[in-house]
């Protein structure tokens, strides 16, 4: 497993942007599929969206398709999701996910919780109306 911190939380109004980062404590993160899931006060954790290896490849939560988008850079084990045009509704904590890549699996086989073994602690986004 590895180590995993985000940051870049905090209170946002309506229609700004932020960008969260996830730093890891390897420097392997190459062989990791990463991840950013939410859970907003009394709701269920929820996937936001995934990024293989190379970071070549993305996958998102029908929800977030054309306001968030996740990257990666390698060089400083960082994984980041810049989110765009937020609305209230997005408030919550998001949290980083992290697992080795498993031969032979795509994206698609990175989507729930039960698929990653590495967490955050999370980090809480707010957006005011």
């Amino acid at each position: 497993q590895v180590q995993l911190v985000e940051s870049g939380g905090g209170l946002v109004q309506a229609g700004d942007s932020l960008r969260l980062s996830c730093a890891a404590s390897t420097r392997t993160l190459g062989m990791y599929v990463m991840g950013w899931f939410r859970q907003a006060p009394g709701k269920a954790r929820e996937f936001v969206a995934a990024i293989n290896r190379s970071g070549s490849s993305t996958t998102y939560a029908e929800y977030v398709k054309g306001r968030l988008t996740i990257t990666r850079d390698s060089a400083k084990n960082t994984v980041y999701l810049q989110m765009n045009s937020k609305r209230p509704e997005d408030t919550a904590v998001y949290y980083c996910a992290a697992r080795i890549w498993v031969i032979g699996t795509s994206l698609s086989n990175y989507v729930k919780e039960a698929d990653y073994n590495s967490w955050g602690q999370g980090t809480q986004v707010t957006v005011s109306s």
